[in-house]
């Protein structure tokens, strides 16, 4: 399934949820066959940074995607990435109104990516600052746009942010899926 990113005044960028036929599935900032006139930087994004969606064991018709980010690197023209943050950093990235507009979805939850000991709780009422940790988005297996967003939110939105294309505006993931249309709004 396909779904575009629309930027006011900006190119339409593609993001592909790919279900293959392994059971595997993950999401990807589509690179075109004619990649429009943008910043390096974020032409550079095309077809990296691939989020995995896999199965939770044991979770009970649940999902998970890594919330781990996409880093802009001063003076380069190609993105990092950071897996192990803290909530607070995380938020700082991603943005923590978008985080808590995400998690605000019906069966959607921001948690630690691993069962380990001494981890600090994971909130985005008062973001940890204390330790850092890897990050996973919980959502439900019938929930299409939920992954889709949060690769929007950890993947693609820090790079728009830091090439200067994030608008004050609203932004609106829309799917190329055939009827009914579908909407997401950021």
């Amino acid at each position: 399934m396909e779904w575009c990113l629309v930027l006011p005044g900006r190119p339409e960028l593609t993001l592909h949820d790919t279900r293959w036929d392994n059971g595997e599935r993950d999401l990807v900032l589509h690179q075109p066959s004619v990649v429009p006139e943008m910043p390096a930087l974020l032409a550079n994004l095309h077809g990296r940074r691939r989020a995995g969606i896999e199965a939770v064991p044991a979770g009970r018709g649940r999902l998970r995607l890594m919330a781990w980010t996409v880093i802009p690197r001063t003076g380069s023209d190609r993105a990092g990435f950071k897996k192990s943050l803290t909530t607070a950093q995380l938020a700082v990235q991603c943005g923590l109104p978008l985080l808590r507009t995400l998690t605000s979805r019906p069966g959607v939850t921001l948690e630690p990516a691993f069962d380990q000991e001494d981890l600090p709780l994971v909130g985005l009422e008062h973001p940890q600052d204390v330790k850092p940790l890897q990050h996973a988005l919980y959502f439900p297996v019938d929930d299409d746009e939920t992954p889709v967003m949060a690769y929007a939110i950890t993947r693609v939105m820090p790079t728009l942010r830091a090439v200067g294309w994030l608008p004050a505006l609203t932004r609106l993931l829309t799917s190329r899926a055939s009827p009914p249309h579908v909407s997401a709004t950021l």
